[in-house]
């Protein structure tokens, strides 16, 4: 059993909504939270830097009142996603807003930073690390983060290239804290495979854009329901490093997705100007395919939840026929 930190235990659902550059708002968040998710957004997607105040105040309020109202079925706890790369000038501030209203879990991306890490416990915060190998891994750790998010091959927006088993497998050999995986996550049978592989929690965001609440133009979420793994493209071109994005908005773009060029990873850029850049560049993980139609998060959480259940009693029956 992993040793998990309060706030991770005792989950509806084992899931950890990923969080998504421009996408996530405070709507789509409190909505993945209520319905037993842990919900997250980017500090960055907050834009004017002050907004960042305002949304921290409409999620903590809003999820409190829902666990006042309903202490029998209490919200998920929330995350922010905060961008250590030393291109985010606004890391500072940032961390002054997460400790202001004492943010629950802090997922930390692009390179691991003990001081970052130091502040997030100071106000009581958990930080969960995203890497793309075991050597990140071990030094996300020894830096101290309290736990990792596992992106491996599929995964939307910037991942990895390990295959989930080794990445996982490699990983549970020395470290037994909080694991979420990341990659081709869109199912409840996808969320057991990832428990059954070693992993606490699945680490799922492109299901997510094609819901009601996300932040997206009507156009991507039809995109993600209409398109496949066969329409991911994996290039480093938009930000400097690799990511999966989908197909169909490159060539909007009047780029070839086939024959895309390379960026100097050294001009990693995720700022305003990135954004503005690259804002109808739509990224999106593998396991789209599993996304049937655009819903309530309520209702896609709802519909998680039963292929959850239906898996798991799957599993166990094919276990006591092998018993047998």
């Amino acid at each position: 059993m992993s040793k998990l930190p309060p706030v991770l235990q005792n989950l509806p659902l084992p899931i950890i909504g990923s969080p998504l550059f421009i996408i996530s708002n405070p709507k789509l968040v409190i909505a993945q939270c209520i319905a037993g998710v842990v919900g997250s957004m980017p500090a960055l997607n907050a834009r004017p830097a002050s907004q960042l105040d305002e949304w921290l105040a409409e999620i903590t309020e809003t999820l409190a009142a829902h666990n006042a109202k309903h202490p029998e079925r209490p919200a998920a706890p929330f995350a922010i996603n905060q961008i250590v790369h030393k291109s985010n000038d606004r890391l500072e501030h940032d961390m002054e807003m997460c400790a202001k209203y004492k943010v629950p879990i802090l997922i930390t991306s692009l390179g691991a930073r003990e001081d970052i890490n130091q502040a997030a416990h100071s106000f009581g915060a958990v930080v969960l690390h995203d890497i793309i190998n075991n050597k990140f891994a071990h030094k996300a750790i020894e830096k101290g983060a309290d736990g990792l998010v596992a992106v491996a091959a599929g995964a939307g927006g910037h991942a990895g290239v390990k295959s989930p088993f080794a990445l996982v497998q490699e990983i549970r050999e020395w470290f037994d804290g909080p694991l979420a995986l990341s990659g081709s996550m869109a199912s409840g049978s996808a969320v057991l495979a990832a428990q059954a592989m070693g992993a606490d929690f699945a680490y799922m965001g492109s299901a997510f854009i094609a819901t009601e609440e996300a932040r997206a133009a009507q156009e991507y979420k039809q995109a993600v329901v209409d398109s496949n793994s066969d329409d991911i493209v994996y290039s480093n071109l938009f930000t400097g490093v690799h990511g999966n994005y989908l197909a169909p908005s490159i060539r909007n773009a009047g780029l070839d997705p086939a024959n895309l060029p390379e960026s100097d990873p050294s001009a990693m850029n995720f700022g305003g100007d990135a954004k503005k850049a690259w804002k109808d560049i739509w990224g999106a993980g593998q396991g789209i395919g599993a996304v049937k139609k655009i819903q309530t998060t309520a209702d896609f959480v709802a519909g998680l939840r039963r292929e959850y259940i239906e898996a798991r009693t799957r599993l166990l029956d094919v276990s006591a026929g092998v018993q047998a």
